[in-house]
């Protein structure tokens, strides 16, 4: 298979997994990213403000390059690395929150993202 073919493999997979990270807080409430980014997308529509945070706008503007990147003819790293690390930033985050917490649900929900992205990183680098 051909290594950007890989890569673009990656990259969907890399989407998909930054969607199923796991929140968890407080007395039983709990959310995965994805439902997450819809309540940020009506919020973003209707009150821009409310939703200007770091840890809010960061991984949107790592999956929008990640998107973008995928119908791009040549590879641009910088884009790729400039997507995994906005992305990464929330994911290492809740990693480690899980890790400290015990909770290993949001352990599991960080994971494949971190992994995916270690292993995209690497293949990008042999190129």
């Amino acid at each position: 298979m051909n290594a950007n073919v890989k890569i673009k493999l990656l990259i969907i997979l890399l989407i998909f997994t930054s969607l199923f990270g796991y929140l968890e807080w407080g007395n039983n409430q709990h959310v995965f990213i994805y439902k997450s980014e819809l309540d940020i997308f009506k919020k973003l529509i209707q009150n821009p403000k409310q939703v200007a945070h770091p840890f809010i706008l960061l991984p949107l503007l790592g999956q929008l390059l990640l998107f973008f990147s995928l119908f791009q003819k040549k590879l641009h790293k910088k884009m790729l690395y400039l997507g995994i690390g906005c992305i990464s930033l929330l994911f290492i985050f809740l990693f480690l929150i899980g890790l400290l917490s015990m909770k290993l649900k949001i352990i599991l929900g960080a994971l494949p993202f971190l992994i995916i992205s270690f292993i995209t990183i690497r293949l990008i680098k042999k190129q």
